[in-house]
């Protein structure tokens, strides 16, 4: 998943980047558009000095030379007219210098000469640096200026979508407090504003209707289950009833259980869903399996062995903390042979749970989904797990699932992320 970044730092980047390829991009096109001006001007100055040697030539018919700006001599040699960059000494400077030079060849009076002018263009090269410092300075000045600007604009412009997104993750369906959201002068977010409002509104109706329909209904499949339980214990009781029939009455009544269970189940998720479990209390796990294997040896399941090598301690519902420990070793007695071990460990943060399995779970991935049963033989809801897991999602504990030498092992490390 790729890092996040926020909205100022996004926009800032952005127009960073592009300020500095701006600056970057034009302090270039100056600096060759620069030259070239200068290039040309060069270039207008000699042959202006060219044509003014010559007519100098033709009118007083004097030969005459100033190293290196300018040189005249007669030639036998004609050639085509010469522009070019040269570097040659320069007596004034005591140093070799660049220069730009045109050599031409003109016949004046029946004479052909050679003409030679050079201007220096290493003060043009300078100009044209010192242009497109300037350039960049000013450029510089005003894009940290615009950037601090820019940034101060947008952060008080995008103030109300910032204070409206915290007021947004604070929200609560189970709360009653009423989601004040800021307004804006920017239709967008005005209009933003008030269509989280409406959305929130309903969505705050709607899981109100939802939570009210499960408890209805949870509450009205209570009844008719003990009315049907009492009426079958009445025909259990005041009647005589051949073994088939017992049979089938003992089946009806395991249904009905079942159904109990499954609808006791379906509830508790919902209302874990809802986060209606609030009350976060110290619970002492160690205790709590104590009294769980305890309460397992009267139902004659005698094979569960408590290890403790520490004492388990957790931040919890109570309710939940008891659901989640008997819904673990539940589960492994499901799974388990009458006579066979379970093993439960608690060390200081760590609950583990491990039962004999003859092989490895074809799906291990699915064990924590509703309803997933590994085995159609087997009579379990297929919400013992899911509830666990929505248990240790909701305190954010991390839940594992193993298979190691021929035992099925569950562990629950009760550290936070």
């Amino acid at each position: 998943m790729s890092k996040k970044t926020r909205l100022i730092q996004k926009t800032s980047k952005t127009f960073l980047f592009g300020g500095v390829l701006l600056v970057l991009l034009s302090s270039l096109a100056l600096y060759f558009y620069t030259s070239y001006l200068l290039k040309s001007e060069v270039e207008e100055v000699l042959y202006s000095t060219e044509s003014r040697v010559a007519d100098a030539i033709k009118n007083d018919s004097v030969v005459f030379s100033l190293s290196p700006v300018i040189e005249v001599k007669k030639t036998d040699n004609v050639q085509s007219e010469v522009l070019k960059d040269t570097i040659i000494y320069d007596p004034s400077q005591d140093e070799m210098e660049l220069f730009r030079e045109l050599s031409t060849y003109k016949n004046i009076n029946g004479i052909d000469y050679q003409i030679t002018v050079r201007n220096m263009v290493v003060e043009s090269e300078d100009l044209a640096l010192a242009i497109v410092i300037s350039n960049i300075t000013i450029f510089v000045i005003a894009f940290i200026f615009l950037f601090y600007f820019n940034t101060t604009r947008n952060l008080k412009l995008w103030d109300p979508f910032f204070k409206n997104l915290e007021q947004m993750k604070r929200f609560s369906l189970t709360s009653k407090d009423t989601l004040n959201l800021v307004d804006s002068d920017v239709l967008e977010f005005s209009e933003l504003k008030t269509e989280i409002e409406t959305l929130a509104d309903k969505v705050r109706k709607d899981y109100e209707s939802l939570k009210q329909f499960t408890e209805d209904v949870s509450h009205e499949m209570q009844t008719p289950l003990a009315i049907i339980q009492a009426k079958i214990d009445n025909i259990i009781n005041e009647h005589e009833i051949s073994d088939k029939q017992f049979e089938q009455v003992t089946s009806i009544q395991k249904d009905i259980q079942r159904l109990k269970q499954l609808n006791k189940r379906i509830t508790t998720l919902t209302k874990i869903d809802n986060n209606q479990f609030i009350n976060i209390e110290n619970v002492n796990v160690s205790d709590l399996i104590n009294e769980k294997i305890e309460s397992f040896k009267e139902l004659q399941f005698a094979n569960l062995v408590y290890n403790p090598e520490n004492k388990l301690s957790v931040s919890m519902d109570v309710y939940l903390a008891d659901i989640l420990i008997n819904n673990l070793i539940s589960n492994a007695i499901k799974h388990s042979k009458k006579n066979e071990e379970i093993t439960i460990i608690t060390k200081s943060k760590l609950l583990i749970i491990s039962n004999f399995g003859e092989k490895v779970l074809a799906n291990p991935e699915n064990l924590f989904l509703r309803f997933y049963r590994e085995s159609s033989t087997n009579q379990s809801t297929g919400l013992g797990l899911a509830i666990v897991k929505k248990i240790c999602d909701l305190y954010e504990f991390k839940i594992s699932y193993k298979f190691e030498v021929d035992q099925h092992i569950f562990s629950i490390d009760f550290l936070r992320n």
